[in-house]
């Protein structure tokens, strides 16, 4: 460490805080803290380690900041975020490229050195008055090829508090490793603050809401807001570092839960999952029966000739928008009983409990919540009625209080993978669920191809429907095309690579209901945990291989205790060739005009099931029933 870095760090870290920067031993990572109390100028500087006082010191300063209110239960806390600030900001997140490097046009970035310069000058003296809190965590267990260690500096005790109920201690990790130089780093200012209710704070300069991403130095910035995605740096933000770095060293970061399938004899298969936004991603993870390890973020690594996946983060950091007794009764038993929890964005009654849309029971009449008191009717400045939580409030939980919690969450080695799973929103064109043909079918057909309507469709009018390969691209860091060649590239020197599967829990008939119930998603995964040892057989079609009927029949009655019609299973399993053609015509057309690096191998795959799909049209008509590929 320079001496201009360690007169500042003495000078305004005080003995016990350079104490504990000491002990770990890393010049790196003390001019990068020094470098940044000197431009951002906080009152005071606080150290965190992993031990229990650090840790009760960040929950208790949550409070005493103004960054959460308690509620009634033990351990529960209300956040709010400002009213115009309660989502990412895709808008002024930025990737800060040198010159003469590209990302391609779907991804959103700037020139380095002039997005340095303005984030340097936003920063200047940001956290005069405030606390600047410096906290060590890691991404992945630790001690593993999967661990990355993270540095955060936040001057909300908000985020500092979440991050401790969503990511793994990284204090004495740093400790270990010692003069380790590959570690994340991210410097978040709430800015300054106006009054929120409860007596709360929100940040007030949204004007001057930052996301810069600096790819070349492994930084993110992040100024002026308060909202999780934006700031909680090891989420979203760090995934965009990792998805970069993973590139580079041949491995994966996916937007992926990981569960467990639990299989015949007492088996346990490990699937992985990527949804868009409300496609069923986390009631998937908490399906009734089986086990979860994550629900949003997966790193993925080749290990002696398997695939193996561990959970990036140890918490939830869901949305809570639906959530009620019946279809999510893990979470919600969990939501309701005495623990450390942050809601943020939902409504606080009279009595400090909470409401949020979807909950159980009627509406309170009045509470308090992001915009202030609250009333039935209340409008915004726009006159918008505003509702009683935001559609994008959310839960903070540490998932060890989940009882569904599989017991492989801190392996090191991470979990087996058997299978991996696409779902979108699709309301007319894919099955329930189906098989692709190898793992290069799976990666193009599957994941490349994946969209999502932005709304359920109904009857007469179309969802408009997003282009969104693997459920990742609004978190890409590289050009989709190298995106797509490195999921391409990874599973081709696999002797048994996962299969590769794709679901669709939205898919409607001509009267515009829904063709599958939505608990029939506990069927499909039990049918893929069978596939993926080779227990049942498949029906191979032009699309895919899709459930024998006698299999599911025995499935339905097994896991639900229901009878399953043939008349479902012919409605649910028809291929539907026009819709499946016009799929491939919009996906040919998007990777040859929005993606500038298209692999030909892509293009070749779209072909060979376009000509499978016009051949069996020509035999069959355009709607075929399982039977006839029989």
């Amino acid at each position: 460490m320079n001496e201009k870095a360690k007169n500042i760090l003495k000078t305004r870290l005080g003995q016990e805080g350079y104490q504990k920067l000491d002990r770990i031993n890393n010049p790196k990572l003390n001019q990068f803290i020094a470098k940044y109390v000197e431009l951002c100028n906080p009152d005071r500087v606080f150290v965190s380690t992993d031990s229990a006082e650090d840790i009760n010191y960040i929950r208790q300063s949550a409070v005493r900041d103004r960054g959460e209110a308690e509620l009634a239960l033990k351990g529960h806390t209300i956040h709010f975020d400002g009213y115009y600030d309660q989502a990412r900001d895709k808008e002024t997140t930025k990737f800060l490229i040198p010159k003469g490097v590209a990302l391609g046009p779907e991804i959103n970035s700037m020139d380095r050195d002039e997005g340095l310069k303005e984030i340097y000058q936003i920063l200047k003296n940001i956290m005069r008055g405030h606390e600047l809190y410096v906290r060590f965590f890691c991404l992945g267990p630790i001690n593993s090829e999967f661990t990355i260690p993270c540095i955060q500096l936040t001057d909300s005790a908000y985020v500092a508090h979440s991050e401790d109920l969503l990511y793994r201690p990284g204090y004495e990790e740093f400790k270990r490793l010692g003069d380790y130089k590959q570690f994340f780093k991210f410097v978040h200012s709430q800015g300054e603050l106006q009054p929120a209710g409860l007596g709360l704070e929100v940040s007030k300069n949204i004007d001057k809401r930052r996301i810069y991403i600096d790819l070349k130095d492994e930084t993110i910035y992040s100024t002026n807001t308060q909202y999780g995605g934006n700031t909680i740096g090891l989420k979203k933000l760090a995934m965009r570092l990792a998805i970069n770095r993973a590139s580079k060293e041949g491995w994966l970061t996916e937007h992926m839960l990981i569960m467990g399938v639990h299989g015949p004899k007492g088996r346990v298969s490990y699937l992985l999952g990527a949804f868009p936004s409300m496609c069923g991603k986390t009631s998937t993870a908490m399906i009734e029966g089986e086990t979860i390890v994550g629900d949003d973020i997966a790193y993925i690594r080749k290990k002696d000739g398997e695939v193996h996946a561990v959970n990036v983060e140890r918490g939830m950091f869901g949305i809570i928008q639906g959530v009620n007794s019946k279809d999510d009764a893990i979470v919600w038993k969990t939501l309701h009983t005495p623990g450390e929890i942050i809601f943020s964005n939902v409504l606080v009654t009279e009595e400090k409990g909470v409401y949020w849309i979807g909950k159980d029971g009627e509406a309170p009449k009045k509470g308090i919540n992001h915009s202030g008191e609250w009333t039935p009717g209340k409008k915004d400045a726009e006159g918008k009625e505003i509702s009683p939580s935001h559609k994008n409030a959310r839960f903070t939980l540490d998932i060890k209080h989940l009882e569904n919690l599989d017991p492989k969450l801190n392996d090191p080695d991470g979990v087996m993978v058997s299978g991996i799973i696409y779902g979108g929103r699709d309301s007319d064109t894919l099955v329930p669920v189906e098989e692709s043909f190898s793992w290069q079918h799976g990666i193009i057909i599957k994941g490349a191809a994946l969209e999502s309507e932005t709304t359920a469709a109904t009857l007469g009018k179309e969802g408009v429907r997003t282009f969104n390969p693997m459920s990742n691209l609004d978190f890409l860091s590289i050009p989709i095309g190298k995106y797509v060649a490195g999921n391409l590239n990874f599973g081709t020197d696999l002797p048994n690579p996962p299969l590769i599967f794709s679901v669709n829990y939205f898919l409607r008939g001509s009267d515009g209901d829904f063709l599958n119930d939505k608990y029939a998603k506990r069927v499909w995964l039990k049918w893929m945990e069978l596939r993926a040892h080779k227990e049942v057989d498949a029906i191979e079609t032009p699309t895919g291989f899709i459930p024998k009927y006698g299999d599911l029949v025995k499935l339905f009655k097994e896991t639900l205790g229901q009878d399953y019609s043939k008349k479902d299973y012919n409605m649910q399993f028809t291929i539907r060739v026009p819709e499946n053609l016009a799929k491939l015509d919009r996906l040919t057309e998007i990777y040859k005009t929005r993606v500038t690096d298209t692999p030909p191998i892509v293009f070749k795959v779209f072909e060979e099931q376009r000509q499978r799909l016009i051949k069996a049209r020509e035999k069959y008509g355009d709607y075929i029933k399982p039977a006839s590929f029989v």
